[in-house]
């Protein structure tokens, strides 16, 4: 890549050629792989486990993991490309697979020693294994500090009790990283993150949820029952655990607001092609101003949340604080994929209603991006925050 200056205003957003080489392999795995089962996989809610493996084949599921621990050694800007590609064609897969860098291998490799990095990162870079992240409860969503999920320490082991919910890969998933309480409720350093592998004695998956849209990424219950595990699962020191969320939450905002921006770029390419394609009083309907300002504030507000996406992914890269422009990128990408999902239903009137095109999908999977990794309210106070400080 080119070398990066400190000053924002000067930073260059046109492509490396590392990211167009990602972004032209993400298009074409999508393409060959996702493409033609995306809908059948939508209407069943699978979760195609196949094409993650596959995905890791190319580096897809350790993008930012060193090569040394197997991944493709890559920064946020190929990162986030990658992220865009894969959710232009499917927000389900997108979902999935910016869940499985950003958080669970992430918090390995930010925050793992090097034993635990050793054991589990070439297994998840490489796609052999996928894994999820849980620090969301049934009544404890945005407020995470009052977690009712429980570690009770026994020697050298703890005991784990208690359930985390809107887990992504929550019954697929070989191995987990949980934030748990082991201090007092409320305290922010009273929790602690540990990881654990799918067969350990006690935990064990639940509920499936039936969503409305990103139907193809799974989503679970994880549930404790005097699960047990050794001290050396745990990643840091006790009381940890919640410090390192937030960190690990500033960069996956960072593939949210990706997610938000392929989703949006693929409800307009399916609006453009399609205002060309359908012809009204013996013209194409993109021809009338009525369709063609609408086309024309999709794509500028695109534009938009491209420049603030990758900015929060070169200061990312840059190794500066990212927590306020994570927070804008992710609270304006993803406004901006459910108001252009929804003006390219308009756009393809009755037929955007039906699944026989592709708008209703990209509707549908969108409205997750303003709620999944913290809500529009929440990016509002972190970024109201960062600003009054």
């Amino acid at each position: 890549m080119q070398a990066m200056t400190e000053t924002i205003a000067e930073m260059d957003f046109e492509q490396s050629e590392s990211q167009a080489m990602v972004a032209q392999m993400a298009r074409d795995f999508g393409d060959k792989y996702i493409r033609p089962h995306m809908m059948e996989w939508d209407e069943s809610q699978e979760f195609p486990v196949h094409v993650f493996r596959e995905m890791g084949k190319l580096g897809l599921m350790g993008v930012l993991v060193p090569v040394e621990f197997g991944g493709a050694g890559l920064g946020y800007m190929e990162y986030v490309t990658a992220i865009a590609e894969i959710s232009r064609i499917d927000g389900s897969i997108g979902l999935s697979m910016a869940a499985h860098n950003s958080l669970c291998t992430n918090h390995i490799l930010q925050f793992g020693n090097e034993e635990q990095k050793q054991k589990y990162l070439p297994k998840l870079a490489s796609g052999e294994w996928i894994g999820a992240w849980g620090l969301t409860e049934p009544n404890t969503g945005s407020d995470a500090g009052n977690m009712r999920t429980v570690a009770v320490k026994d020697g050298d082991y703890y005991i784990l009790n208690g359930s985390k919910n809107f887990i992504t890969h929550g019954k697929s998933g070989e191995v987990a990283v949980v934030i748990v309480r082991t201090g007092k409720v409320g305290d922010s350093h009273g929790m602690s993150a540990f990881i654990i592998e799918r067969g350990t004695k006690g935990f064990s998956a639940g509920k499936k949820e039936n969503k409305l849209g990103m139907r193809a990424s799974e989503t679970a219950e994880l549930i404790f029952s005097d699960c047990r595990l050794h001290k050396s699962q745990m990643m840091g020191d006790e009381g940890e655990g919640f410090v390192q969320s937030l960190k690990v939450l500033d960069g996956g905002r960072i593939s949210i607001a990706a997610l938000s921006l392929g989703i949006a770029q693929g409800a307009f390419d399916a609006a453009l092609q399609y205002s060309k394609e359908r012809h009204q009083f013996n013209k194409p309907i993109s021809s009338f101003q009525g369709i063609s300002f609408k086309l024309a504030d999709m794509a500028t507000k695109i534009e938009a949340a491209r420049l603030l996406v990758y900015r929060a992914a070169e200061l990312k890269n840059m190794g500066k604080s990212v927590n306020k422009e994570s927070a804008m990128a992710k609270l304006y990408a993803s406004e901006v994929a459910v108001e252009v999902a929804n003006e390219g239903v308009q756009i393809f009137g009755g037929y955007g209603y039906t699944k026989d095109f592709p708008a209703e999908k990209y509707y549908r999977d969108a409205k997750l991006c303003t709620i999944g990794e913290g809500t529009s309210e929440i990016q509002k106070l972190v970024i109201s925050r960062a600003i009054l400080m």
